[in-house]
């Protein structure tokens, strides 16, 4: 499927001396994952107690409302405006404690996911009547289960838009253009942000209606990738960054051993990320931008002002970039409607576990006193049983195919 491509990047002829030196940018990746977004605000609250500022929040799908309740509030506000919707979209069911036993937590499960299929989910969306198929053809109702009119109420009511559209904190969500199949970032860095932005990146079809922006429609950026990872990667910056990588889908686990494992099982697959393989390729890239240069430097001078040489000279490799992953890891009673069960209970265990893990990897010995190199790509994934805690290559090493791959 083709894709929107960013814009290509300033380049200056070479890498800043000082880059090393600078003040890291902060940034915070979320990917989509429904229900389980609530991991999400965990683990922004562990990150916002410790007084860490954020420059730049990047989401798809839950990670775009999740994004843009963080970036379109100040910083003693967002806390609270991440539980308000939480508590909001999680009041249907909002039991707080069973009987401790698996069967037990199986049935209550799937009988919220099913609530939620049939009853809609407060503050977020509500089912058509009559249902799409006895809806006018060419209608949005026609090609979409649900309405997300009380998404929209949602967003505006705890959103600061104006405040997001100041440029205070960088907003970038990720969707798909119906028509042509492109992805699309909206970047508060280039246009203006609003409701209809962060409905877009999360309208899932068939469940929700595409969103009409300056006469395209579009879909949940899931569709065609379920991470802005590459997205960040892609845009120019001078500075050390650090991204805060918070996934919803492992794409390890088990074999499955019955059909409903193997649906949990796909979905996983289908909507986890590539970190591995984003950060292999950037990390061929800086070393490819290194050799560049240097082959340039050994041309004689003559040679350095042929077009082809001025352009392989242009090439930078840019600051460091240290990826810190981390990834929510299921419940057993967890089957493949996880992302549409809105219970409370699971609500508060999704948010926990996130807080849990951020502070686990925030008070790691290995992040503490991680090296600050002056270029490539680091990922810190430092949580027990992570799928693969090998570091990658160093950079005048080639990537193997086993590191490629998350």
């Amino acid at each position: 499927m083709p894709t929107r491509r960013a814009p290509p990047r300033p380049r200056s002829r070479e890498p800043s001396s000082d880059a090393a030196a600078l003040p890291e940018e902060s940034i915070l990746v979320l990917q989509g994952g429904g229900a389980l977004g609530s991991y999400q605000a965990g683990v922004y609250e562990a990150l916002g107690a410790t007084g860490h500022a954020l420059d730049w929040v990047a989401g798809i799908s839950i990670g775009a409302i999740n994004s843009a309740l963080i970036a379109g509030n100040p910083p003693e506000r967002r806390g609270e405006r991440l539980r308000e919707f939480w508590d909001l979209v999680s009041s249907t069911n909002a039991i707080a404690q069973l009987p401790d036993t698996p069967s037990a937590r199986d049935v209550f499960n799937e009988s919220s996911a099913l609530q939620a299929v049939l009853f809609g989910v407060p503050g977020f969306f509500t089912p058509r009547v009559p249902p799409a198929p006895f809806q006018l053809p060419g209608t949005l109702a026609a090609i979409s289960y649900y309405d997300t009119e009380p998404l929209r109420r949602t967003l505006e009511r705890l959103v600061d838009f104006d405040l997001i559209n100041r440029g205070k904190v960088r907003l970038s969500l990720g969707a798909v253009n119906v028509r042509t199949g492109n992805f699309a970032y909206f970047d508060s860095a280039r246009q203006r942000i609003d409701a209809r932005h962060v409905m877009a990146s999360g309208a899932l079809p068939p469940g929700f209606p595409p969103v009409e922006i300056d006469g395209e429609h579009y879909w949940d950026g899931g569709l065609v990738s379920n991470t802005p990872l590459q997205y960040v990667l892609d845009q120019p910056g001078a500075r050390p960054r650090v991204v805060f990588q918070v996934d919803l889908f492992a794409a390890r686990g088990d074999l499955p051993t019955n059909l409903s494992q193997v649906s949990e099982r796909e979905k996983d697959i289908r909507f986890s990320s590539r970190t591995r393989l984003n950060t292999s390729n950037e990390l061929a890239r800086h070393r490819l931008a290194l050799a560049a240069r240097r082959l340039v430097a050994k041309l004689p001078p003559a040679l350095r002002d042929d077009p082809d040489a001025r352009l392989l000279a242009a090439s930078e490799a840019e600051a460091a970039v240290s990826v810190v992953h981390l990834i929510y890891r299921s419940k057993h009673y967890e089957s493949q409607s996880k992302d549409y069960e809105f219970s409370r209970l699971s609500m508060r265990e999704h948010w926990d576990a996130g807080r849990t893990d951020m502070q686990s990897t925030l008070t790691d010995p290995r992040w503490l006193h991680r090296r600050h190199n002056g270029h490539g790509v680091h990922v810190y994934d430092l949580l027990p049983g992570a799928p693969d805690d090998r570091p990658l290559p160093p950079a005048d090493t080639a990537a193997t195919p086993e590191s490629a791959r998350r």
